[in-house]
């Protein structure tokens, strides 16, 4: 039987494609697809939630509400869940999701945010191998909520972006 994944994106700079009109990377067409199409999945079965895409600088309490309703729901029906999501504020949802599963019980299962520092659509991006992390963390950890990047994987809570390393790091 494949692991099932649900693949929750809501934009951020890993899903940025550039403008050429103005200019300036925006938020308009999801790349997820071309990603996915680049990667070995044997055994992973992959259910596509576009459930936003925004970068998480534009984001709002309704929107992390929004995620963390829609992440305990496709627990029930998927193996574990990763979420696509702007790095920015990547950690208030994964705080939010964190919350809502201790309060209420209704996932047992793995959710894995990840996100990029740079653009699929840049040369030197760090989507690729964040996104591949991110689909192999959630098949092996144990339920909870964590951030996968840079080939480090934090468990929820007190996570944190370091704005001068450009990483997440635990507190």
């Amino acid at each position: 039987m494949p692991f099932k994944v649900a693949l929750i994106s809501t934009g951020g700079t890993i899903e940025k494609t550039y403008d050429e009109l103005h200019g300036v990377l925006h938020n308009r067409l999801s790349v997820l697809d071309a990603i996915l199409a680049s990667l070995e999945l044997d055994g992973v079965e992959i259910t596509r939630v576009p459930l936003m895409n925004k970068d998480s600088l534009d984001m709002n309490e309704a929107d992390h509400a929004l995620i963390a309703d829609r992440t305990l729901a496709l627990c029930a029906d998927h193996d574990g869940v990763v979420i696509v999501h702007g790095t920015d504020r990547l950690t208030v949802t994964g705080e939010r999701i964190h919350a809502k599963m201790q309060a209420t019980g209704g996932c047992s299962k793995a959710v894995v945010l990840t996100g990029a520092m740079r653009p699929y659509e840049l040369r030197r991006t760090d989507s690729v191998q964040n996104l591949t992390e991110a689909l192999c963390a959630v098949q092996i950890l144990p339920p909870g909520v964590y951030a996968s990047m840079h080939n480090r994987v934090l468990a929820f809570p007190g996570v944190r972006k370091d704005y001068q390393r450009m990483a997440f790091v635990k507190d």
